[in-house]
């Protein structure tokens, strides 16, 4: 499988390269950059470390490189400052991202190629991909709450201190202020949440709160999320080449699923080659399936404000 990183030479791009280079799963990456000499360094120093890890082809590129791609992870994008909620970066990158588009699109894609949206805010960049590309809604993913998904599991785990794979729960909706944690599906080692020693609901609200603010914090004092956000670029990207129908909450355009149509946003999703091969609707308490659908109606009317007019 090929993978061309647009927006490779960043912060998210490189640390999504890095891991999808130790995954060893893809053969061949692609660094895509405005900044052609920063790409260049990036793909030169992955090279340097190869031979230590695996015997994939990685290399700088333009844009020409997604022809025969068969992901095109799309990363480059303005970054959130400390106190902006995603969605206010919404007017600042639109425009970037159509350029972006119309660069794919000239050079055109392969009819089965997925194209995987990272750029803030996803889930509306991932709408206007579907709306712009022209490619089946089930080929244009965006990453949705995968990155919110582990930070809570990992949270989750350092505060009842457990091993992070030992847990268990999800979060649903925009990536950004209105997601949505589903605790009723929550599990530390097969147990449920509720049933767990020490969790009580100051607990849970405690762990809730740092993961809604974990992403700014990373931002005041490292500039950006590098390390996580690639291990999430890399799992779905490992779901598809693998054809693994994992369940992810990745961000695709829903048609019907918890009420909610015309939107990109992450529900259940069951993510193979083809890309969504389907979604789930699991049961949740009433509550979240209420929360569930407010967020879908903050992207819808953000939408209807910035991408129509």
């Amino acid at each position: 499988m090929k993978v061309s990183i647009i927006g490779g030479g960043g912060l998210v791009g490189s640390c999504a390269a890095s891991a999808l280079q130790f995954g060893r799963i893809v053969r061949e990456i692609a660094l895509v950059d405005v900044n052609l000499e920063l790409a260049e360094g990036q793909a030169l120093d992955l090279l340097h470390g190869a031979s230590l890890i695996s015997d994939q082809k990685i290399y700088a590129s333009g844009t020409e490189s997604v022809t025969d791609s068969d992901v095109i992870c799309i990363t480059a994008g303005l970054r959130r400052k400390p106190d902006e909620s995603r969605l206010d970066l919404i007017n600042r990158n639109v425009a970037l991202f159509r350029n972006i588009l119309a660069d794919v699109k000239q050079h055109g894609v392969k009819p089965c190629a997925k194209v995987f949206v990272v750029s803030n805010p996803v889930d509306v960049l991932t709408y206007l991909a579907v709306q712009e590309l022209g490619l089946p809604p089930a080929q244009v993913i965006g990453l949705g709450t995968v990155l919110d998904t582990t930070r809570l599991r990992s949270m989750l785990a350092q505060r009842l201190n457990m091993p992070p794979t030992q847990v268990q729960t999800l979060i649903l909706g925009e990536h950004g202020d209105s997601m949505v944690p589903v605790w009723s599906a929550a599990q530390v080692a097969g147990l449920p949440l509720d049933k767990y020693p020490g969790v009580t609901p100051a607990v849970i609200a405690e762990v809730e709160k740092k993961t809604r603010g974990s992403g700014a914090e990373v931002i005041k004092k490292k500039g950006g999320a590098g390390f996580a956000v690639g291990a999430s670029i890399a799992d779905v990207i490992h779901s598809i080449a693998l054809d693994q129908h994992r369940i992810l909450p990745v961000s695709s355009l829903q048609n019907g699923a918890y009420g909610l149509r015309d939107v990109c946003i992450s529900v259940p999703t069951v993510v193979g080659k083809k890309g969504v091969v389907e979604c789930y609707e699991i049961d949740l308490w009433p509550k979240e399936k209420m929360a569930l659908q407010k967020s879908g109606s903050v992207l819808r009317e953000t939408i209807d404000k910035v991408l129509r007019g």
